[in-house]
Order: C-alpha cells, then sequence, then structure tokens
C-alpha cells in the first residue's frame, strides 16, 4: 500500500489483486514462451480469445482481467496504472518466477504496458501497445466518468462503448463476440471500473518514453478516436528517439502499424492481422 498525491490531494493506492485466463491449450507452462494480454476499460479476456486461438500453438498465452471485469475481484481501494503494472509482474511471478514475458494489451491494458516497459523493462522480451497512448483523455472526463459510473452503473456506458469500440460494420461481422464484450462491460463492477477510470486520471507516461528498450510494436486502428494513428505514431516517435540517443540502433525498437477497419478494439476487429504482427514481435524479441 502506498500513499500517492493525484490533483493535489493524497490518495491511498495499493496493488490490486487480477486474475488470468489461459487462451492457449492446457500444457505445463514453461516449455513455450509466455504472451501476456491485457484487456480494455469495461471488457474482458473475451477480446483476446481468437489471437489465443491463432497463437496458443507458438506461445502459452495468458489475459488478464481488470480488476471487477470477467474473473478479477472488484478493488475496494483505489489503484493506478503503475499498481496494475505491479500487479501484473506479480501475476506472472506466480506462474513463472522471475520469468521474461512478452506483453501486448489494449487501451487500458496498453497503458499497463507502457508502465510496464518504463518499469519493469529488464523482465519484458517485447511489448505491443494497441489503441492507446502515454496520455488519454483528461482527468476531468476520467472524473466526470467515474461518478456516473459510481451512480448509475456500467449499463450506462453500453452505448457510447459501443459507438467508441467498434468500428463501422465491425459489430455486424461478428454480433457474437460483440454482444459478449459489451455484456462483459454491462457485468463489471460499478466502483472497480470507476476506480479504473480514476487510474486514467492520473496517468501521463509521455516524459517516461525514453526509458523503454524492449522491442515495441504500436498498433492503431484508422477509425479509432480515443488513440488515433497520430497519436501511436508520436508514442512510436518518442520511444525511438530515446532509444537512439543511449545507443542509435540500426533498427529502430519501436514501430507503428495502422490497421483499416478497426477502431478501439484490434484484437476483437481484426485478429489474424493483430496475430500476424504479434509473431513478427516476438520473433524479434527472441532475437
Amino acid at each position: 500500500m502506498s500513499n500517492e498525491t493525484r490533483a493535489g490531494t493524497a490518495v491511498e493506492t495499493r496493488v490490486p489483486e487480477i486474475r488470468a485466463v489461459l487462451l492457449s491449450p492446457q500444457r505445463p507452462l514453461g516449455s513455450l514462451p509466455l504472451l501476456v494480454v491485457g484487456c480494455s476499460l469495461g471488457t474482458s479476456s473475451v477480446l483476446w480469445e481468437k489471437v489465443g486461438v491463432l497463437l496458443g500453438g507458438e506461445v502459452d498465452v495468458v489475459a488478464w482481467d481488470l480488476p471487477g471485469h470477467g474473473i478479477s475481484p472488484a478493488s475496494q481501494a483505489p489503484f493506478t496504472v503503475a499498481g496494475l503494472a505491479d500487479a501484473v509482474v506479480a501475476l506472472v511471478d506466480s506462474i513463472a518466477p522471475g520469468a521474461r514475458f512478452h506483453y501486448a494489451g489494449v487501451s487500458l491494458g496498453g497503458a499497463v504496458g507502457l508502465q510496464l516497459g518504463i518499469d519493469h523493462d529488464a523482465r519484458l522480451l517485447s511489448l505491443s501497445v494497441q489503441c492507446s497512448g502515454p496520455k488519454l483523455g483528461t482527468p476531468e472526463a476520467w472524473t466526470e466518468r467515474a461518478g456516473t459510473v459510481r451512480t448509475l452503473g456500467t449499463p450506462v456506458m453500453i452505448q457510447g462503448s459501443a459507438q467508441r469500440w467498434f468500428a463501422e460494420g465491425s459489430m455486424e461481422r461478428d454480433p457474437a463476440l460483440a454482444s459478449r464484450l459489451l455484456n462483459a462491460l454491462r457485468d463489471a463492477d460499478r466502483f472497480s471500473y470507476a476506480h479504473c477510470c480514476g487510474a486514467l486520471a492520473g496517468f501521463d507516461v509521455r516524459n517516461d518514453l525514453g526509458r523503454i528498450t524492449a522491442p515495441m510494436l504500436g498498433v492503431a486502428g484508422v477509425e479509432d478516436t480515443v488513440a488515433p494513428p497520430e497519436m501511436v505514431q508520436e508514442m512510436v516517435d518518442a520511444i525511438n528517439a530515446g532509444a537512439a540517443a543511449v545507443s542509435a540502433p540500426d533498427t529502430p525498437p519501436a514501430v507503428a502499424v495502422t490497421l483499416l477497419q478497426v477502431s478501439h478494439l484490434a484484437p476483437a476487429e481484426a485478429p489474424a492481422e493483430v496475430a500476424d504482427l504479434l509473431r513478427g514481435l516476438m520473433e524479434r524479441g527472441r532475437a
């Protein structure tokens, strides 16, 4: 537990408890590389199921749920994105103590990935930040959303989230998956969702991106209004500038890719493309 200051007010925070789902076939863990995947606010491990199937023969794919989402217990106390990153490392240590791992995350899960790259870079074999960036929205907007959800519950977010999450025609292409993702939002714990909003309100690592050295892939959806392609490109440029200042690598450690017909949930909207991109990234990480 720690005391952190946000907007001039001391806030007691802690490393939250998170739980994970194995998306690859059941087998003894450790013989294959480990890929840990994180989800966006309001979703669950359902977001990564198709990618898990596509990559499950090559890596062990473990998806963690945000507090109060999916199978993770609700959190009674506030937490930060840094606290979530610490929770991911603790989760990996419970699976394979001290192991290095590949990480991919979407939106808030991607913000956690950036924090992992800043605070726990030595543990990462590779990092993919999808539909996310070093600062998402404004503290005022997140604080307002937290208050709304505390009062009215997460179902109040369904209509707006559906508009933000899915590109035009995406829900029609896979209505069953879209329904499961929106049901995950409906079922999320309202107070944990609000704590996630609080974590995002205090998240801004734009000045720390140069500390990330793991091979990195930024993925943007061309129709994403939350983390548009230009945000992802600026993030990648900042990471590469930091790497060049230290070692001037022949191959930039970070690469940005924009996917067509994708908005804010790349693994659900374009699972085959995301799986292929992760294969290439993890090969770079192993090299």
